[in-house]
């Protein structure tokens, strides 16, 4: 698995990490305690801001056990931090259940990936190709 080198800063208690050997995300925790009730969105900082090269980006991610167990999932998933952006990293997290949700200080609430980006050049033209799509789309392939 190729690596590449993010500068972070943070305190050693909210530093992401992988959980397993070969995972893809990193896990981003809650660096306050909070409540988020049922229904509701919430930002939560986790305490860290990083650095990474130009040609990156970090996507965050739901955890899979949060969104299945409990209904928690990343409203703007995934929530994407640009290779420029030095603040700290914020999770808005939905609560798309009917019980109100506790967050303490270090719970793991989101993951995040690191993926290469391609810019697109984008060509003015007066009328696009054709595909076999064409402009079918929202669920025109059927549901099974």
């Amino acid at each position: 698995m190729e690596q590449t080198e993010v500068l972070i800063v943070c305190t050693d208690e909210m530093l992401p990490h992988y959980a397993q050997a070969g995972d893809a995300g990193a896990d981003l925790r809650s660096s306050v305690a909070v409540t988020i009730q049922a229904g509701k969105r919430l930002t939560v900082p986790t305490g860290v801001s990083l650095a990474m090269q130009d040609g990156l980006v970090g996507l965050v991610h739901p955890r899979s056990g949060l969104a299945a167990k409990h209904g928690i999932t990343v409203l703007n998933a995934p929530g994407t931090v640009d290779a420029g952006y030095r603040g700290e990293i914020a999770v808005t997290l939905l609560n798309t259940s009917e019980s109100d949700f506790e967050i303490s200080i270090g719970d793991r609430i989101a993951q995040i990936l690191f993926q290469p980006v391609l810019r697109a050049e984008f060509v003015r033209v007066e009328v696009l190709p054709g595909s076999f799509r064409g402009q079918a789309g929202f669920g025109s392939t059927g549901i099974a």
